[in-house]
This record gives structure tokens, sequence and C-alpha cells, in this order.
């Protein structure tokens, strides 16, 4: 498995990554109705977009994109000091616990570095088991918000990391 920058003609690959990762990950924790609703050609629009306007990485096997991340300048302005954000992380469940998320976040973690960001912080799903991942990376919890999805509220936990630095070492997941 590779991990590369995001470039023109990944949005496909993205896309159904995306959406599918969705269907696993939040089964039983949103709603099945909203689950059933995404459409890979939506998000494939979308991502024509955010391949360009964000710092996008995808992780990618002989079968084609198993797994992307993107981020760029923290959006709410709401965590002084956190000036960077990992936006998305998504990989099919039977590619995780195999290195590629970590390598996504640490180019994703590299990149912001690059453009002057120092911090980075992370939105997830409270009930969301990949948030132990930003555990095992190193991120402490530094927020909780409110967030709808598909009519329903739910809780987000903000995971940061004070020093980018610690996310671009090479290594394994812990």
């Amino acid at each position: 498995m590779i991990v590369r920058r995001a470039e023109a003609g990944d949005e496909r690959g993205m896309a159904a990554v995306h959406v599918e990762s969705w269907k696993t990950t939040y089964r039983g924790i949103v709603s099945d109705e909203y689950l059933e609703s995404l459409k890979i050609e939506e998000r494939e629009e979308s991502w024509k977009k955010g391949i360009f306007h964000t710092k996008a990485f995808v992780a990618e096997e002989e079968r084609g994109i198993v797994g992307f991340a993107n981020g760029g300048r923290e959006r709410s302005g709401n965590y002084p000091g956190y000036d960077g954000e990992l936006y998305a992380i998504y990989l099919l469940k039977e590619c995780q616990g195999q290195g590629a998320g970590h390598e996504l976040v640490r180019q994703v973690a590299i990149a912001l570095n690059h453009m002057g960001f120092g911090a980075m912080l992370v939105r997830v799903l409270r009930n969301n088991p990949s948030r132990y991942f930003y555990e095992a990376l190193g991120g402490i919890q530094i927020g909780t918000e409110r967030i709808e999805i598909g009519g329903d509220l739910f809780e987000e936990w903000v995971y940061g990391w004070p020093d980018l630095n610690v996310l671009n070492e090479k290594g394994g997941e812990k």
C-alpha cells in the first residue's frame, strides 16, 4: 500500500471510500435512513473541489484507493493555539490496523507543518470507535461540540495535538 498526494482523477475512489466508510463506521450510530441516502456521485462532486482546496492524500493498493485524509486551516477559531485541522480520514474497514491510517495522518501533519501550522485538531463522533485511533496517536481531548447529522444531534469530541512534529515521525500505529 502506498500513500500519496491526491490528484485529479482520484475523486471517484475517494468518494467510494467516503460512502462505504460511513456505512460501516456509523452503522448503529447514525440512522440507517441517512446512511442509505449517501451517494457516491454527490461525494465525488464535493471531492472535485476538496482535492485542490485542502491538503489531501490517498492510500492506494493494487485494487485502487482504499483510504484518504485531508486537512487545512482550523475552521472554527474556537481552539486557540490549534491552527491546523484534520478535516477527514477514512479507510475501508478491511484496510484498518495496517499502518495506512497513521501514514495518512502523518502526511497531512507534514503538509500543514510546511504551510506554517504548528498544531492540529480533529473532530470525531463520541460513539465512533475510531476515536481510540486518535488517542493512540497521542491526541488529547480538548473539547466537545454538537453536530447535526440527518436531523439527529450528536456529540463530537475534539482531539488535539499541540505540536505537529509528534505526528511527523515515521512509524506504525500504536
